[in-house]
Order: structure tokens, then C-alpha cells, then sequence
């Protein structure tokens, strides 16, 4: 039998800052947008861009350390599984999101010091990236 394959990657800037809320059980989870933007040229030389919007979706710990380091505008680089989810509302409309699990998560910047939130950084063993350390 084969095996099939769900990975997403993307590299973005948060649209706000992260929601963390806890479920029933008390396990922590995180949400966030990312914005990701391309830009093209096209035939007649024309340049064009275009955003599109991810929900990203972070369980247990990974869900804590995107709540505490994590403010809109930052870029980061997320990892993760594409999910469906379907639900009726109470009128009996039926709704359909889809967003990315997140299973890795590289502030590829650090927040800003002068940003509303405290100037913490994030500690010197947290991962963070350059754009030049991918190889796409």
C-alpha cells in the first residue's frame, strides 16, 4: 500500500498577533494568519502581485512558544499539514475552512524593539533564520 503526502510550506508575515486559547482538556492552541505575497510579470510586461492569507493552527507546545514570541508584521517560516474542517452552523449552513497544522515554526526575523508588545527576544537557542540559509 502506498503512502501519501500532506506537507506545507510556507514563508509569510502575520497578519496580527497570535490567539491562544485553551481547549476543554487544557491543551493550548494557537492561531494566526500569514500573509504571502508573489509578484509576476506578465506578457504585455505588465508587473502584477498578488497576497494570499494561511491560517496557521499550533498545538501544545509549539502553540505556547508562537503566543509568547510571535507579533503581526514579523516573517516566519511554517511547516505543517493541510486540514479541512467542516461544520453546520446553528442556522444549518454549511461551512467549509481550511488552514495548515503547524508542526515547525522559524521566526526568520526578530520582533521589533520598539513594537507595542514588550522588547523580550526570543532566547539565544530559539531557531531563527536568514532567507540566504534556504535552498528555494
Amino acid at each position: 500500500m502506498s503512502r501519501g503526502l500532506n506537507k506545507v510550506i510556507i514563508i509569510g508575515h502575520l497578519g496580527k498577533d497570535p490567539e491562544m486559547r485553551y481547549t476543554p482538556s487544557g491543551r493550548p492552541v494557537t492561531t494566526f494568519t500569514v500573509a504571502v505575497s508573489r509578484s509576476w510579470n506578465s506578457a504585455d510586461g505588465e508587473r502584477h502581485s498578488e497576497t494570499e492569507w494561511f491560517n496557521i493552527v499550533a498545538w501544545g507546545n509549539l502553540a505556547e512558544i508562537c503566543k509568547q514570541y510571535l507579533t503581526k508584521g514579523q516573517q516566519v517560516y511554517v511547516e505543517g499539514r493541510l486540514q479541512t474542517r467542516r461544520w453546520d452552523d446553528k442556522e444549518g449552513q454549511k461551512h467549509t475552512s481550511v488552514e495548515i497544522v503547524a508542526n515547525e515554526m522559524m521566526m526568520l526575523e526578530r520582533r521589533d524593539a520598539n513594537h507595542a508588545h514588550d522588547d523580550q527576544s526570543a532566547p539565544a537557542d530559539e531557531p531563527v533564520a536568514n532567507e540566504d540559509e534556504f535552498p528555494f
